[in-house]
C-alpha cells in the first residue's frame, strides 16, 4: 500500500511556525517514522534532532517542486509496487512510503510490527545535486528500481514461507528489524545475499537501465567491481560466517574510511558486498526465480554456487 507523505511535508513547509508542525507530523506518525529515524538518521528525541529538522525545513525546495510538477510521483510509485506484488509474490501486507527524508538515505527498509515497509526520500531523485538538502541528484526514472528493491527485502524479512535468517531475527525482535542491531547479529553471507537479491529484484521489476544503476554504483565503480570479482572473493571468504556490525559496514555501507575497507592488503570499493551478494545469488535466481530465491536460506544460495564453481561434496 502506498503512504504518501509529500503533501503533508508540503504543507509544513507553508506553515508559519513549521517545525511545530513538523513535530506534529512526526508525533501523528510515530511508529513509522521513528523507526526511519531511529534507523537511518538518528533518536529523533535527542538534543541534535532539532537541528536537523530545523535545517531541513529552511532548505532550498525549489528541485522539489520541480519533480513534482514535472512527476506524478505518486503514480509512478503505484504502477511499481503492482509489479513488484506479482513478480516478487508479496503475500504480507507491505507499505511503501513517499517522503521528503532529513537527507539521509535514498531508500530503505523497516519492519514495524511485523508488517514490511520501503520507503523513498524523493528530494534524493530531483536530478538536481542539492548541498541544502543533501539530496544525491539521481534521475527520477530510477525511483521505481529502488521500491521494488526494498520490497524485495520486504519480502525477505516477512514473507510466511521465507526461510532467511533475518525474517527469523527479526521475528525474535518482536517484528522489528533494527539496521545496527539485526545487521550485527546477521551472518555476512545473510547481508550479502539480502542486498544482492534486491538488486536481482530490481532487474526483474524495472528492466531495461544501466547494470550499474541497479548497484547504485558509478559506471566506472561497476567495471572496477567485475575487474576485482577474484579478489573480493577472496577477501570476503573467511568472514561470511561470522557477524558484526562492523562486517556490515565495511562491505555494504558508503562512507567508510579506507581503513575500515582494508582487507589482504588492499583497500576494497565502497559498498563491494552489493556486487558480491549479487553474484553470490545469481546461481540460485537463475535455477528458481526470484520469487522462490527472496524466500530461501542462505545456505542454499551456497551450495548451488559452489557447483557453479566446479566445488562437489561427497
Amino acid at each position: 500500500m502506498l503512504i504518501n507523505l509529500l503533501p503533508d511535508f508540503l504543507d509544513i513547509l507553508a506553515q508559519s511556525n513549521p517545525e511545530a508542525a513538523y513535530h506534529r507530523f512526526l508525533e501523528s506518525h510515530r511508529p513509522l517514522l521513528a523507526a526511519y529515524w531511529n534507523n537511518y538518521v538518528l533518536d529523533p528525541d535527542s538534543p541534535h534532532a532539532a537541528e536537523v529538522i530545523a535545517a531541513a525545513l529552511r532548505a532550498d525546495r525549489s528541485d522539489l517542486y520541480a519533480l513534482l510538477e514535472q512527476v506524478n510521483v505518486a503514480g509512478v510509485v503505484e504502477e511499481t509496487l503492482q509489479r513488484a506484488e506479482e513478480m516478487l509474490g508479496v503475500d504480507r501486507p507491505t507499505d511503501c512510503v513517499l517522503m521528503v527524508g532529513m537527507g539521509a538515505a535514498n531508500a530503505g527498509e523497516l519492519v514495524v510490527g511485523g508488517r514490511g515497509v520501503a520507503f523513498i526520500c524523493v528530494e534524493h531523485f530531483t536530478g538536481r545535486v542539492n548541498p541544502e538538502t543533501y539530496g544525491m541528484g539521481l534521475a527520477p526514472e530510477l525511483i521505481p528500481l529502488w521500491v521494488a528493491h526494498e520490497v524485495a527485502h520486504a519480502v525477505r524479512y516477512t514473507a510466511a514461507d521465507s526461510a532467511s535468517e533475518m525474517r527469523r531475527l527479526i521475528a525474535e525482535a518482536g517484528g522489528y528489524y533494527d539496521y545496527w542491531t539485526t545487521g550485527s547479529r546477521a551472518t555476512l553471507r545473510e547481508l550479502l545475499i539480502n542486498e544482492g537479491l534486491a538488486v536481482h529484484a530490481s532487474q526483474a521489476v524495472v528492466p531495461g537501465l544501466d547494470s550499474a544503476d541497479y548497484f547504485g554504483y558509478p559506471r566506472r565503480q561497476y567495471q572496477r567491481m567485475r575487474e576485482l570479482e577474484a579478489f573480493l572473493r577472496r577477501a570476503v571468504h573467511h568472514d561470511l560466517d561470522r557477524s558484526g556490525l562492523g562486517l556490515r559496514l565495511k562491505y555494504l555501507s558508503g562512507g567508510m574510511s579506507p581503513s575500515a575497507r582494508l582487507s589482504l592488503g588492499r583497500v576494497l570499493p565502497e559498498r563491494s558486498g552489493y556486487y558480491l551478494g549479487h553474484r553470490m545469488a545469481e546461481p540460485l535466481v537463475a535455477a528458481r526465480g526470484i520469487a522462490r530465491a527472496l524466500r530461501a536460506p542462505a545456505a542454499e544460495f551456497q551450495s548451488l554456487e559452489d557447483e557453479r564453481l566446479g566445488f562437489r561434496t561427497a
